[in-house]
């Protein structure tokens, strides 16, 4: 069973997210917290309970950022995903140089948070089978990258924002070239370009999201993150 200690302030949202976890099989509710004080508490307290964080970032009394932080800093075994409205680039970038699992945007319906959830399960099946000296594949599919070698950059990309652009993909699950853009930095044209390359060499997948009024928009996911 997987120990969930939900974060975030609104008291409404803190209800939804539990009645959410609640449903899910495997999943068990720890600990719910309106702050980062209570939440530091709480990892401080019953930290062995603890197998994953539902971390809000804009809090009264401080940043998910700093809770992450402290994570990090204790070196405690527990992972993070961030559940939060928080689309500014900065902080996307931040919490994925301190190792957040997923960055899931609110609102969301219970749909897209089950698909999120049984992603981060299985990926942590995986690790827990893994023991002694893991192979380059294993080591890949542990940290959520394409296997070595699966990606030639052609003229014009980078390295540096081919990794930005997965990056944002695997923290979000499903993107536009319109929507990973400002998360990268990069102009909707070059978002194109990288998310289009990632297709051709079979790390992600395209389909048309349909939903709004006029054209169709193409939508991106890592190939094998589900549907």
């Amino acid at each position: 069973m997987i120990g969930v200690l939900i974060v975030d302030d609104d008291p409404l949202t803190l209800e939804l997210h539990t009645a959410y976890v609640e449903r899910l099989d495997g999943f068990a509710v720890v600990g719910e917290c309106t702050g980062v004080r209570a939440a530091l508490t709480a990892i401080a307290e019953v930290g062995d309970r603890i197998d994953l964080v539902l971390l809000d970032i804009t809090m009264p009394d401080g940043s998910g950022i700093d809770v992450l932080r402290q994570i990090r800093a204790a070196d405690a075994d527990i992972d993070v995903i961030a559940v939060t409205s928080v689309r500014e680039v900065d902080a996307v970038r931040r919490m994925s140089a301190l190792g957040v699992a997923q960055y899931l945007l609110k609102p969301f319906p219970f749909r897209v948070f089950r698909e999120r959830m049984q992603q981060y399960a299985e990926r942590r099946a995986r690790a827990i089978g893994i023991t002694g000296a893991a192979s380059q594949d294993e080591i890949d599919a542990l940290v959520g990258g394409p296997p070595t070698g699966a990606v030639v950059l052609p003229k014009g990309l980078t390295a540096e924002t081919l990794q930005a652009v997965t990056a944002a993909l695997r923290a979000h699950g499903e993107l536009s070239a319109g929507e990973a853009a400002p998360l990268v930095g990069v102009s909707r044209v070059t978002a194109r370009r990288y998310l289009e390359h990632l297709v051709d060499a079979r790390v992600a997948t395209r389909a048309p999201r349909y939903g709004t009024p006029g054209r169709p928009e193409t939508a991106y996911r890592l190939a094998g993150a589900g549907s």
